[in-house]
């Protein structure tokens, strides 16, 4: 359970010549697979006007998420079989290949091939990113640690599109992909240093390598469904389908919950409040999923160069990398647990205050305000990510169940991060009155989701409550 009286290490610690190779290569994983993602955004329409196959645009986005979604359930029992260095240099090596196969991509369906393959190996590695904090690093370091893993998220907000419209520009859009491919192998060559060879309990008998198959069946279906849905244009296809990926959800926590092989650590169907944390991690990430629409309107609506409007989706990022890092020094238990409390509230706020201010033909004092919002409601989420990655690892029952536990965390966030994608398509697809209701209606109901949240976050702080009396 939460020990309330733990010391925290601190940046220079971390940073430090002993844990600086192991700290590059959590963050760095991380940091691939998110600036890939946004990477590939920024070089599709090139892409597309050289090898074509425009109808099929949305699946190069959404093999890449489902791949990434099935590929994090698989982390922990890697762990488990072959420890964190052959893990990484596995998903490191499929990576590389993968982009390298995206750069020579003769014709779209091999690009999505790619894609899929590359979004496998990048769910491995953005797992193992959380997974391998608890193995690799004192516990006093956790928290810092968890910080910069999710902080690379905010970076290649950033660095992604920044990145993939400059080779985008030159008509390099190949050579975009290959440089990932270089980058994945100056990696792995900094594993063998960083990381310890073997498994992360040598001295157990080699466990036999369980691989949740319903699960992964379950989750894989729940991902397709909810990111498919924002396709259709009809509305009752739209709605079936994100029904259907709520069902499998459902179906994928309950079988989850049975099978002996399973993603999920027990005790998130214990009494403790792990369920709650992860609850809440899920809802501030839908909540930062209006982002994905954020450029787009600030085109429409403000008519802001695409590179203008791509830093205004940035803010969101920005918000969240800075907080993060500076929430990360708090130590005071309850401090942790009224900011852990706080976070759906001001992320709510934020979001509401972008709501209230879409306008067409928006001046800069307006733009502003939409800066204004996105950073709040950024500042909400890194408030209290890195607090409720460390809890997620502190609340088992079982110490065994901790890489289980840390593992599942990039899985909840990806899970998250597809409904709140598909979630936002289908807003702005079916709402009537052009980009600023639309716009506007995206705000308010991921206001709407973000305040339900409190709910969440209640119950993951609930037993700071109980050791305060």
């Amino acid at each position: 359970m939460i020990d309330t009286a733990r010391t925290t290490g601190g940046w220079r610690e971390l940073l430090g010549a002993r844990y600086l190779g192991t700290s590059v290569v959590l963050a760095g994983g991380v940091a691939l697979y998110a600036t890939n993602e946004f990477l590939t955004i920024s070089l599709l329409p090139n892409t597309v006007a050289e090898i074509g196959g425009s109808r099929l645009y949305a699946w190069v986005l959404t093999l890449y998420l489902v791949g990434s979604v099935v590929a994090a359930t698989m982390v922990n029992p890697m762990l488990q079989r072959v420890g964190p260095r052959t893990s990484y240099l596995l998903g490191l090596a499929v990576f590389a290949v993968a982009s390298l196969a995206c750069g020579v991509a003769p014709n779209m369906e091999i690009l999505i091939a790619g894609r899929a393959l590359q979004g496998v190996a990048g769910g491995l590695l953005a797992g193992l990113g959380y997974a391998v904090i608890n193995a690799a690093l004192p516990r006093a370091l956790w928290t810092r640690a968890s910080a910069l893993v999710s902080a690379m998220w905010g970076v290649a907000t950033v660095v992604g599109p920044a990145t993939g419209g400059l080779f985008a520009q030159f008509g390099l859009w190949r050579w975009a992909f290959v440089a990932m491919a270089i980058v994945t192998v100056l990696m792995a060559m900094l594993v063998p240093v960083a990381l310890p060879a073997g498994r992360m309990n040598p001295s157990a008998a080699a466990p036999v390598m369980k691989v949740p198959v319903w699960s992964l069946v379950l989750i894989g279906a729940a991902a397709l469904a909810i990111s498919v849905a924002q396709i259709p244009h009809n509305i009752f296809a739209t709605a079936g389908l994100l029904a259907a990926g709520i069902v499998l959800v459902g179906m994928f926590v309950l079988v989850d919950w049975r099978m002996h092989a399973a993603v999920l650590p027990p005790s998130v169907f214990g009494p403790g409040p792990l369920k709650w944390i992860y609850l809440t991690m899920g809802v501030l990430m839908l909540g930062a999923m209006v982002d994905t629409y954020v450029p787009l309107f600030g085109q429409r609506l403000a008519h802001l160069t695409p590179v203008a409007a791509g830093f205004l989706g940035a803010a969101l990022a920005v918000g969240w990398t800075v907080s993060e890092i500076v929430s990360a020094s708090l130590e005071n238990p309850r401090a942790i647990g009224r900011v852990i409390a706080a976070a759906p509230v001001v992320v709510a706020s934020g979001l509401a205050l972008g709501a209230f201010t879409q306008r067409d033909n928006a001046s800069a004092g307006i733009v502003a305000l939409w800066a204004l919002a996105l950073l709040v409601a950024g500042i909400g989420i890194g408030m209290a990510w890195p607090h409720l990655s460390v809890r997620a690892m502190d609340s088992v029952n079982d110490p065994a169940e901790g890489g289980a536990a840390a593992a599942a965390i990039n899985t909840v966030q990806l899970i998250s991060a597809a409904f709140g994608a598909g979630l936002a398509g289908v807003v702005v697809n079916t709402t009537q009155g052009g980009d600023m209701m639309e716009a506007r209606w995206l705000y308010a109901v991921f206001t709407a989701l973000s305040a339900v949240g409190v709910a969440a976050s209640y119950g993951a702080t609930r037993g700071d409550r109980h050791t305060a009396r």
